[in-house]
């Protein structure tokens, strides 16, 4: 029954204009030879999910910047990016339009 809570306030989320909801991958555990990390190895994932998207960015110039990503899709986003926000101790990222370097097909 908790996860029915926790996936009903997470839908509640909708992301400002300019912005992007984003579920970051797990951080990796092993290198690509095998080799394991500890624990203290703290790489931030620069890499998730698009679970919501926000309206049309439009500049103090007037133009209107659209998404670069639609819900569902992986993205590639910068490595201090966003704003955390977490909703029953899983972390997600607010993210700026600017902030996604690519969309990962």
């Amino acid at each position: 029954m908790a996860k029915k809570k926790s996936s009903s306030r997470l839908a509640k989320l909708q992301p400002a204009a300019g912005y992007v909801l984003v579920e970051p991958m797990e951080a990796q555990q092993k290198t690509k030879a095998g080799i394991y990390l500890p624990d203290s190895h703290d790489e931030k994932p620069q890499e998730g999910k698009v679970l919501a998207v926000g309206d049309v960015w439009v500049t103090e110039q007037g133009a209107k910047i659209p998404a670069p990503c639609r819900k569902g899709q992986t993205v590639i986003y910068k490595k201090w990016g966003g704003n955390e926000v977490k909703v029953d101790d899983k972390e997600y990222q607010f993210l700026k339009f600017e902030d996604i370097l690519a969309v990962v097909n």
